[in-house]
């Protein structure tokens, strides 16, 4: 394989990992983000944990789906992420994703 196929493979990937992300979006309520993976879920609990000093966060996720193009499965029922890295955490607010009823024609 050279050098130009995987790139082409990868982009192919990203598409499909990025049409996915589309079509799921609207399912999940938050979207959170680590210095190594995006995620959305339904539900989220981020806790600040101490350990010797140093400051860590901990972030459970139920109900999540995970950005990651390598993954054979994206959807997972729990995932458990702790960083030393700053964590995002934004709800989705739905009505941004939806097309308004007047432009869609559907008055």
């Amino acid at each position: 394989m050279s050098a130009e196929d995987l790139e082409q493979y990868e982009s192919d990937l990203e598409l499909q990992l990025y049409r996915e992300y589309k079509d799921v979006v609207g399912i999940f309520t938050y979207a959170v983000e680590t210095e190594r993976r995006f995620y959305l879920c339904n539900a989220v609990d981020l806790k600040v944990r101490t350990e010797g000093g140093d400051v860590y966060y901990e972030v459970s996720m139920a109900d999540a789906w995970v950005w990651d193009m390598y993954r054979p499965s994206r959807f997972v029922k729990s995932a458990k992420v702790l960083t030393f890295r700053d964590v995002s955490i934004e709800e989705i607010v739905h009505s941004d994703l939806e097309v308004p009823k007047d432009v869609a024609g559907n008055n």
